[in-house]
């Protein structure tokens, strides 16, 4: 990492868990049945933790806010974040673990436990973010409906991070329970502490109940606080991004889809980097784009390295 006495710092919060993605699964099999998959991979994931691990191969400095359990997955995890680790508090749970197929269209279906993540709390993540922040640090709150404990004192946390001098991002990924009118309302309590919303298409309909994009990130535009923004991952056709009166678009330039797991956590990563370095939110956008179409084109898993990025860096800015 960068030396994070001279660099903004991003504080990565929530969910970091242990993935073992199988691929390619032509048809669900019948009751009683086993079927035989091609490949398998066994790696740290979660929305934090492979947003971490983005953020790590671009050399920003960061930490990863999180919680243990005290499983056999435990260690393991923490080995690979030998400099956050360390203040994560350990709960005595299993690790959460999700399981994922992919399809042959590159969609996935994912099953998960529960397990530690369900247990971070406010005290866990202020303990472990400084008391006053250095000129443009970033806290990022990933995996929002996941961390059961932690999205009851979203409203509190948030106004305790602004207080503090934080600059807030947001990637609530989306709610297992569904959208209802009293998770939006819980909504609606903390976006006014939000300087950036980073979801995707589905996502932003969804918590702004509509239908049409537009509408819909407008919607939560103006819920945030002025000059916040509101940034839609659309895949394939790239990124948009709202703030007040304007809007922006980036392309995606065509790749060859390998693995779409972990886009937008790469995506959010390259944003937030170009955003720490002062960069506009134009270039924040194809920053994040490069970051995300690098990763799900690469199996195994590699992530956009900071001498790669450096090299094209010139045309996206």
């Amino acid at each position: 990492m960068m030396n994070t006495a001279t660099k903004p710092t991003l504080y990565v919060v929530g969910n970091i868990n242990v993935d073992l993605i199988m691929s390619t699964l032509q048809q669900w099999p019948q009751k009683g049945t086993e079927a035989m998959l091609e490949h398998s991979e066994l790696r740290p994931g979660g929305s934090a933790g492979n947003c971490a691990l983005a953020l790590a191969a671009l050399e920003t400095p960061f930490r990863l806010v999180a919680n243990q359990g005290n499983d056999y997955f435990s260690p393991w995890l923490a080995q690979l974040f030998p400099d956050s680790s360390p203040y994560w508090p350990t709960y005595s749970c299993e690790t959460s673990l999700t399981f994922g197929v992919t399809h042959p269209d590159n969609e996935r279906t994912f099953f998960s436990n529960q397990g530690h993540i369900t247990r971070l709390s406010q005290d866990d993540v202020l303990h472990q973010i400084p008391l006053f922040a250095s000129n443009g640090d970033t806290v990022l709150l990933c995996g929002t409906f996941l961390c059961t404990t932690l999205l009851a004192d979203y409203p509190a946390l948030l106004q305790t991070l602004r207080r503090r001098g934080y600059r807030i991002a947001v990637d609530t990924g989306w709610p297992p329970q569904g959208w209802s009118g009293t998770l939006r309302a819980q909504i609606a309590d903390w976006l006014p502490f939000c300087d950036i919303l980073l979801l995707n298409e589905v996502e932003t309909c969804g918590m702004a109940d509509s239908d049409d994009l537009y509408t819909a990130a407008r919607t939560l535009n103006r819920q945030q606080p002025a000059d916040a923004a509101c940034v839609v991952k659309c895949g394939a056709d790239g990124a948009r991004l709202w703030c007040g009166e304007r809007q922006l678009q980036a392309a995606a330039h065509p790749i060859a889809v390998v693995d779409t797991i972990g886009a937008g956590d790469s995506f959010n990563a390259g944003f937030l980097t170009a955003c720490l370095h002062g960069h506009s939110a134009a270039v924040a956008l194809r920053w994040g784009i490069r970051a995300a179409s690098h990763a799900i084109s690469s199996s195994p898993r590699q992530y956009l390295d900071w001498q790669t990025l450096k090299t094209c860096a010139g045309e996206m800015i």
